[in-house]
């Protein structure tokens, strides 16, 4: 299994769309041991156990170095 290296800020595609339909993509806004993503479309957050998010993770849009 490919090690996916994630941090706070990233943007992030899930397997699953989220039910807004307004974007495919999320921001990571907490990490710890749950971790809590940002639909970017719609603001609504979304708390999500490590291990739950790990398995969900599509991959990676954009690290948060790149954005500033």
């Amino acid at each position: 299994m490919i090690e996916k290296k994630y941090d706070l800020y990233d943007i992030v595609q899930m397997k699953k769309d989220h039910p807004c339909k307004k974007s495919k993509h999320f921001k990571i806004v907490r990490v710890g041991v749950d971790i809590k993503i940002k639909c970017l479309g719609c603001d609504n957050v979304i708390m999500l156990e490590r291990p739950d998010f790990e398995r969900k993770l599509k991959k990676i849009i954009q690290k948060h170095e790149e954005i500033q």
